[in-house]
């Protein structure tokens, strides 16, 4: 039973319970980007390029090998550069916006920080004015 409360203690504590969410909201925008890069970016950069897709691309090492009838009995062994090249876009995109979502929570947080120090200190209140003045008399009085 200890070790089940020690779980609970664990996983109850808040940072796990941020990380999780944190985790599962990523993951959420990790799909976006990836949707956003292979559908709205990458289509207008391979007709730039050339009317190439770049999920197409990638080097034969070996052909296929078909049978008599045209069955394939061995896929061909291909290295997809293409693939690759647009899961690179992804984590750029991914980084970048991740970059900027620290930078502006660094700025908020500094301008926390930096709230501006009064010039000059606000004058005693009457009371304490007249209790610093007795105060003055009785060491003078000595």
């Amino acid at each position: 039973m200890k070790l089940i409360e020690e779980f609970k203690k664990f996983a109850m504590r808040g940072n796990v319970v941020d990380m999780a969410v944190g985790i599962i909201i990523g993951g959420a925008f990790g799909k976006i980007v990836s949707s956003f890069v292979s559908d709205v970016i990458m289509p207008p950069l391979g007709l730039l390029i050339g009317g190439v897709n770049f999920t197409d691309l990638k080097i034969i090492v070996k052909g296929e090998i078909l049978d008599a009838a045209g069955a394939v009995l061995n896929p061909a062994v291909t290295i997809n550069y293409g693939a690759f090249i647009q899961v690179t876009f992804d984590f750029l995109i991914i980084a970048f916006s991740i970059f900027m979502m620290i930078k502006v929570m660094n700025n908020l947080n500094r301008k926390k920080e930096e709230a501006p120090a009064p010039s000059t200190p606000p004058p005693p209140a009457a009371d304490i004015q007249l209790l610093t003045e007795i105060r003055d008399l009785l060491k003078s009085q000595k």
